[in-house]
């Protein structure tokens, strides 16, 4: 498929203060849009200024929800380039997610060539302070103007870019988690796995809740028994207990996070013993009591590695390895934040370079 480039003729003013850039509110100058048909495909990809998309509003994106999005960086090195961890990865899930939800795949071969092409034009936006990036997003989403309930025809995909501040600009201090008891963000055979909107709105509830309570993160048990641990709202989650590194496995309503996969592949080079397994909030609860709860840890694409240093079950509060970010999380933000701004070498082959 040929990708066509439009420029813009109106250039937006850079971020003069990149300390202040927050997460979210920036965008650059263009975008990447592409069209699929029922009956002609994925088509007239094109990379165009950054602007409003018009929708019916009867669109079914808007009343039914089939919508799936990915997350990821670009990042500057100090020798000025600029590169992506792991894109191929990305897409490959985002893959897995239409799959779910009926909406049609496309060639991830063209679409990692596409967004080079876009993060080369944009390469200015890619911020130079240490600790910022370019936040990515890919999404793609129904626009039928039809109220009614099956797969839509008409897709539209976009990838909008957005230069972001570092995720910890005080340091990495540990955050604050609570366990949540009464409402559950998903189930087997549902979309749990799929990055949809869907699994981001129902959390939305709890979130606040705990963040009513001076939590900053919510963490979800699972939708049947409602004891064994999930993952947290934006990140999955690590135990380590007595040495050995512990997260819940796959089972299709945990998100198989792409820093997760990183995680468990650079603990298993280090020799170190790794286990993906069911563990229930009752036997890290055993754990800490027994003073065996070493570390806990969040990993995403935003925070990378997040320390827990208080997990909040009911009424017992945990404070995990003095509240102080522990040395296997250290080593993972380090190891993985190395080798996204090119101050580590890659010996992972995970970087693609712009």
């Amino acid at each position: 498929m040929e990708l066509k480039i439009q420029k813009t003729t109106a250039p937006k003013a850079k971020p003069a203060d990149e300390t202040k850039l927050g997460f979210g509110h920036v965008f650059t100058d263009h975008m990447f849009v592409m069209n699929y048909d029922a009956g002609e495909g994925w088509h007239d990809a094109r990379i165009v200024p950054y602007g409003e998309i018009s929708l019916s509003p009867a669109a079914m994106c808007l009343h039914y929800g089939q919508e799936i999005f990915e997350g990821l960086k670009a990042y500057r090195t100090a020798d000025g380039s600029v590169q992506m961890f792991r894109p191929q990865e990305n897409f490959k899930r985002m893959n897995n997610s239409a799959e779910r939800m009926v909406i049609p795949k496309f060639d991830e071969d063209f679409m990692l060539e596409a967004l080079k092409k876009l993060v080369e034009l944009e390469q200015d936006w890619v911020p130079h302070t240490d600790g910022a990036s370019l936040y990515i997003r890919p999404f793609i989403f129904a626009t039928d103007p039809y109220v009614g309930v099956k797969p839509a025809d008409h897709y539209l995909f976009l990838i909008i870019l957005s230069p972001s501040g570092a995720y910890y600009s005080t340091g990495l201090n540990p955050v604050k988690i609570y366990v949540e008891q009464k409402y559950v963000r998903a189930v087997r055979g549902g979309t749990g796995f799929a990055k949809t909107a869907a699994n981001y709105a129902v959390s939305l509830k709890s979130q606040d809740e705990a963040h009513n309570q001076d939590y900053e993160q919510v963490l979800w048990l699972d939708g049947v028994e409602q004891k064994y641990i999930e993952e947290v709202g934006s990140m999955n989650i690590f135990f380590v207990i007595d040495g050995e590194v512990i997260t819940p496995q796959l089972t299709g309503s945990v998100l198989p996070g792409i820093t997760r996969k990183s995680s468990l592949e650079l603990c298993k080079k280090w020799g170190m013993k790794v286990s993906e397994r069911r563990i229930t909030i009752q036997e890290v609860a055993d754990a800490y009591d027994a003073g065996k709860l070493d570390e806990v840890f969040g990993t995403g694409t935003a925070a990378v590695i997040s320390p827990v240093g208080h997990l909040k079950w009911g009424d017992k509060i945990m404070t995990i390895n003095d509240n102080k970010i522990g040395p296997i999380s250290q080593k993972l933000y380090d190891t993985m934040t190395g080798i996204q701004y090119g101050k580590l070498p890659d010996d992972m082959g995970w970087i693609e370079k712009v």
